[in-house]
């Protein structure tokens, strides 16, 4: 099932996690909003991704983001040496 088949009808937002869409009814969420939509550890974080132009920005915890088009949520990833 492709995301235009989850699309509800009535609701406000959708927000894109990590390419799956949610439904949304707020016109703010949290960081910690975010990482439970996404169903992943508080520990791992979240970022903010501008599908527009690919910017990355790391969210804070406890943060309140207003909802924009055009963005999506996800985990960070963090890369150490091996």
């Amino acid at each position: 099932m492709d995301n235009k088949d989850k699309i509800e009808k009535g609701a406000k937002y959708y927000i894109n996690i990590e390419g799956d869409l949610k439904p949304w009814e707020k016109d703010t969420i949290t960081t910690e909003e975010i990482i439970s939509l996404g169903s992943w550890e508080p520990n791992q974080g979240a970022i903010e991704i501008n599908l527009k132009d690919n910017t990355e920005r790391t969210l804070n915890p406890g943060e309140i983001i207003t909802i924009k088009p055009g963005h999506g949520y996800s985990k960070k990833i963090k890369y150490k040496r091996g």
